[in-house]
């Protein structure tokens, strides 16, 4: 524990020396909700006051994914500088480079989701649900995205590479952001396409961070989703991070 934490600090202190990194991880997800709240938002749902609730909590889920490929381009960046091998040299543990990079993603999203609702807020966007479900939905949201860092982690000690990492880490985030419940209900999509979207980890997520919010499902069934997103969690985490430590070890 001591070693990930030191390493938490470490990765932190880079968004302190290099603010421009913390800022210009802010800007994408903020230009994502304007952009699809008010060019699209008449178009998909009759007006933008009546899409930025639905579109939020999509964008919230969206934002931890995407945030989550730093984690890749991060370690393939540290691989690349020789700096894990200096790490190998310490006596530490290794699996602390991993979650400590890991958690400290986790961490500067805390920032990220806490800056979307504020702007959300500001646009029309109203939370209905308690403040139990939106402590809830937030804490969903942290998880999945430190779930996916794990996923991102795995892919950039994969290609060791921080170009390959970054544009790898959108290949396999896209199909599953836009095939999903975040811009659009999945009941619009084309039927072959339908029965992907709905039991995709990112719609299940997102119908969870949406009904805690906004209070758009019975208790039975909000609670429901949000066990299945915790299930999607886990079984991810079961996954990534023993694999994620193996090629560590390999690297």
């Amino acid at each position: 524990m001591s070693d990930m934490l030191v390493l938490v600090e470490r990765n932190l202190l880079k968004y302190v020396r290099l603010p421009q990194l913390l800022i210009f991880s802010t800007i994408q997800p903020v230009m994502f909700l304007l952009l699809f709240t008010y060019v699209f938002g008449g178009a998909i749902k009759g007006g933008s006051s009546s899409y930025i609730n639905f579109l939020l909590p999509g964008i919230l889920v969206q934002t931890a994914v995407f945030g989550a490929i730093q984690t890749g381009v991060g370690l393939a960046e540290d691989l690349s500088k020789g700096l894990i091998d200096r790490f190998r040299s310490l006596p530490m543990a290794r699996s602390a480079v991993l979650a400590g990079r890991t958690v400290a993603d986790m961490l500067r999203n805390i920032f990220v989701v806490v800056l979307m609702f504020g702007v959300g807020y500001l646009i029309g966007f109203r939370l209905v649900g308690s403040i139990s479900d939106a402590i809830s939905a937030f804490a969903i949201l942290l998880l999945f995205g430190f779930a996916f860092s794990w996923i991102s982690a795995t892919i950039g000690l994969a290609v060791k590479n921080v170009e390959t990492a970054q544009v790898a880490g959108f290949v396999w985030v896209f199909p599953l952001v836009f095939a999903s419940s975040i811009f659009v209900p999945v009941e619009t999509m084309p039927t072959w396409l339908q029965h992907f979207a709905q039991n995709s980890p990112v719609t299940i997520t997102v119908n969870a961070v949406r009904a805690l919010t906004l209070n758009s499902a019975s208790a039975v069934d909000t609670a429901r989703l949000a066990l299945e997103s915790f299930a999607w969690i886990a079984l991810i985490l079961a996954i990534f991070m023993p694999l994620a430590v193996l090629l560590y070890r390999r690297s």
